[in-house]
């Protein structure tokens, strides 16, 4: 029998989160906490496990999803699973289940672990976790102005400046309006030519003029429709307008903006990078006032936004505007023998129960190796534990950073250290 061993690589499209991952996903997650609890949201969560009709009911489009990009599987009660591959449609679900005991307008977010079965590629992955907001119970045009202004506050609360980000405005309702003064009514005409702005950024302009002529059959009508797609002019977005007014001036329409779910019904909006080596959108999101219909009863507005932690973390990278601190204990003991490892335990007990990070360092390494591991670890003091010191109750700590050493007994070390 051949002695087959395991891989060590991870699943593909997955990640493994060692200490200097794990620190600084605990960032971004802490800080996008932060940021949404500041505008008033409150925090949800659900399990990862969903019915796979609630993505199939969105529409084809989603049933399309749910067939091929989806961790979808019948379980042993022979139901259709899927683990959630966006969190939207759970929030409606649960917005949708206790509406008569809500206080609208309601402000969650969550932070939910998201999966896709997609190929695995730079910002995108098939597992991630994603800062979801969302403003439900809320019509007016300034709950999409508030659901940006929150998406463009995290972003500044990682450091990020304006010249840094760009955001950029559509609106569905406002699209079909202007094509229906095209005289452009069909619908199935209009869901093609949002369709094919979704991936305009994607092809040559002359291969997408050519797409639009083959849809609306007409070449003069196309070049209409392409002029009023790349038109700067904001038009009446108050959107748009009151962002500004916010002093948010990195703002701007773009018509081309389609979004890629059906069931957004106004407002759609992106924040894209504007450095050329991430030159992708870092979140999106929209305005869906039908969504929570498909669960019965009378439909509950809402809009809100995604942000995953893979093109979060790409972002603070590409603009070196990453930083987190690995946890580190501020104090190591170093029993000198085996026969102290015990009593250096008790000892680290007792400078914990005074509230200090203490680990012990019961390795066999010579003492010399043990300073320079802890150092390595980020670890501010070390204290060396000998015969001596066990048996006289007096002990020394050594600053690590700058190699000053103070005496004393537990309680005035204790007083040293917490100060």
């Amino acid at each position: 029998m051949k002695n087959n061993k395991l891989s060590t690589d991870s699943y593909k499209g997955v990640r493994d989160f060692f200490p200097e991952d794990m620190a600084i996903q605990e960032y971004i997650f802490e800080t996008w906490s932060h940021t949404a609890e500041s505008f008033g949201f409150s925090r949800y969560d659900a399990s990862v496990l969903e019915p796979s009709a609630i993505y199939k009911a969105k529409g084809a489009e989603n049933e399309e999803m749910v067939n091929e990009q989806t961790y979808s599987f019948v379980d042993r009660g022979n139901r259709e699973v899927t683990l959630r591959p966006e969190m939207t449609p759970t929030v409606a679900r649960m917005i949708a289940a206790k509406r008569r005991d809500l206080t609208f307008p309601v402000r969650w977010y969550s932070i939910p672990n998201l999966f896709r079965y997609e190929r695995a590629q730079r910002g995108r992955l098939r597992e991630h976790w994603q800062l979801n907001c969302d403003i439900f119970g809320a019509d007016d045009y300034t709950a999409d102005i508030e659901i940006i202004a929150l998406a463009y506050q995290v972003l500044v609360n990682f450091g990020a400046t304006e010249d840094m980000f760009e955001i950029l405005v559509n609106n569905r309702q406002t699209m079909k309006k202007a094509y229906e003064m095209l005289g452009i009514t069909n619908a199935d005409t209009v869901t093609a030519i949002t369709r094919l702005n979704d991936r305009k950024d994607k092809i040559e302009p002359t291969e997408y003029l050519k797409s639009l002529t083959e849809i609306v059959n007409d070449e003069s009508l196309a070049k209409e429709i392409k002029k009023m797609i790349e038109s700067s002019d904001p038009g009446d977005s108050v959107v748009v307008a009151g962002l500004k007014e916010m002093g948010i001036n990195n703002v701007r329409i773009d018509r081309s903006l389609a979004r890629g779910f059906d069931y957004y019904t106004g407002t759609i909006f992106e924040i894209k990078d504007t450095n050329p080596d991430n030159n992708r959108s870092l979140l999106g999101g929209g305005r869906y006032d039908n969504l929570t219909a498909m669960f019965g009863g009378e439909a509950v507005s809402g809009i809100g936004f995604g942000m995953g932690d893979v093109t979060m973390r790409d972002f603070l990278e590409t603009h070196d505007l990453l930083t987190s601190n690995i946890p580190a204990p501020t104090l190591m003991i170093m029993p000198l023998d085996k026969k102290l490892n015990l009593p250096a335990q008790i000892l680290a007990k007792q400078f914990r129960d005074a509230g200090l990070s203490v680990a012990t360092d019961m390795s066999d390494k010579k003492i010399g190796k043990k300073l320079a591991n802890a150092g390595e670890q980020f670890v501010d003091f070390a204290l060396i534990l000998g015969d001596n010191e066990y048996k006289n109750k007096q002990y020394q700590v050594k600053n690590l950073t700058d190699q000053t050493e103070t005496s004393g007994t537990l309680d005035e070390l204790i007083e040293f250290l917490t100060q």
